[in-house]
């Protein structure tokens, strides 16, 4: 019968520890797996990823030129056509429902549809982008595309920004404007 002073780990699962420092006969006496002397026998030294003792290291050696976009770059979760035929007939697809049925999962900035095969019948899309062709496709089955409210408020307002900052732009004047300086050289009286 097994009870909580009788139990034990499976045999081969616990490892016994190695010693280390306990003479020479033990195979990890003196030096204890160490190496003689140096930075990394110390206690404490240890050496960061790619540090190569004072060389000038691979990363710094190796040129770098242009822009990588990739810090930046929106993903996006793409559904294909082919995928809502799942959906009974003037259903309403948005990203909650997507989610509920495991087409979509994980994290993005938004849902976008594209036109990879037929619709069969008429459904009411909500998504962030959408293909021109799956549109058509959607609009020729009798369904209707909205794009999310937020996408058209966020470019509303840039497009209002950039139209308030072109008058700015387009003033010029014909005189350089010259930073005015205090004289440092003043005399005290």
């Amino acid at each position: 019968m097994m009870r909580l002073h009788n139990l034990r780990p499976r045999p081969g699962s616990h490892h016994r520890v190695k010693r280390l420092g306990r003479g020479e006969s033990s195979g990890h006496g003196k030096t204890s797996g160490k190496g003689s002397k140096g930075q990394k026998a110390r206690s404490g030294g240890s050496i960061r990823l790619g540090f190569e003792g004072g060389q000038m290291p691979l990363i710094r050696r190796l040129p770098k030129r242009g822009f990588n976009n990739a810090a930046f770059h929106k993903h996006y979760a793409v559904v294909n056509m082919i995928d809502l035929n799942a959906f009974e007939a003037g259903t309403v697809v948005n990203e909650q429902l997507l989610r509920e049925s495991n087409l979509i999962r994980g994290h993005f900035c938004g849902v976008k549809i594209l036109g990879q095969g037929a619709l069969k019948h008429d459904l009411k899309v909500q998504v962030d982008k959408i293909s021109t062709a799956a549109r058509e496709k959607i609009e020729k089955a009798g369904g209707t595309v909205t794009l999310r409210e937020t996408r058209r408020i966020e470019k509303s307002q840039a497009d209002v920004a950039s139209s308030h900052a072109e008058p700015d732009t387009a003033v010029t004047t014909d005189k350089p404007r010259v930073k005015k300086t205090k004289s440092r050289n003043k005399k005290s009286e």
